[in-house]
């Protein structure tokens, strides 16, 4: 999970792109350069990690009609937009489309860097949460229907006495259970397993 990820630059005008990737790469930024927005989403792949950026206006498919296509494909990837004709309106547009940031050219490079540390910063958290949560997931499925409950009972603030009143069990049954979730869930405190919980549950 500490991949640093890889700045996809996409933009039709080839010096652009040299321009931008050799600044990255001396900056020990890993870049992949796109001509279209089209050959970006043919060519995406789900193991791909990194962040987009890209200009905004392109023959064929624009940036913000890419916004678009990465969201209906559910691909989520910060994306950070470059134009050099900005305007109030469009950076609306994009920033509402769900872009991290919108840059007009020419680009001030120490801020295109800082905009694109935070992109990738953002993309790295993001991967960390969903592997967080399928690991998560993968250890709710462990359990029975009886210790789901109980744990739902538990994360809801009930105490184990009124746990066993409210399921019918004794009050050792209970602490059997909460055992039994607290091992198949890997948890070693109360706090965990709340947590545990909470993430399996949003």
């Amino acid at each position: 999970m500490d991949e640093p990820g890889t700045v996809f630059l996409i933009d039709d005008d080839p010096s652009v792109r040299d321009s931008l990737s050799l600044l990255l790469s001396l900056k020990g930024i890993r870049t992949q350069l796109f001509a279209t927005a089209e050959s970006f989403i043919e060519t995406y792949r789900p193991e791909w990690h990194g962040c987009v950026l890209t200009d905004l206006r392109m023959p064929g498919m624009t940036g913000l009609e890419l916004q678009t296509a990465l969201r209906e494909r559910h691909i989520d990837v910060p994306v950070v937009v470059l134009t050099a004709h900005g305007d109030v309106a469009t950076a609306r547009a994009a920033l509402k489309n769900g872009a991290l940031d919108f840059l007009e050219k020419p680009i001030d490079d120490a801020m295109l860097l800082d905009v694109l540390h935070n992109a990738l910063r953002l993309d790295r958290e993001r991967r960390a949460a969903v592997t967080a949560r399928t690991v998560t997931d993968q250890r709710t499925e462990r359990l029975t229907q009886r210790e789901r409950e109980l744990l739902a009972l538990i994360a809801a603030g009930h105490r184990n006495r009124d746990i066993a009143r409210q399921l019918g069990i004794s009050f050792r049954t209970v602490e059997v259970h909460k055992a039994r979730i607290m091992e198949k869930l890997e948890c070693s405190t109360l706090a965990e397993l709340i947590r545990a919980h909470h993430a399996a549950n949003t």
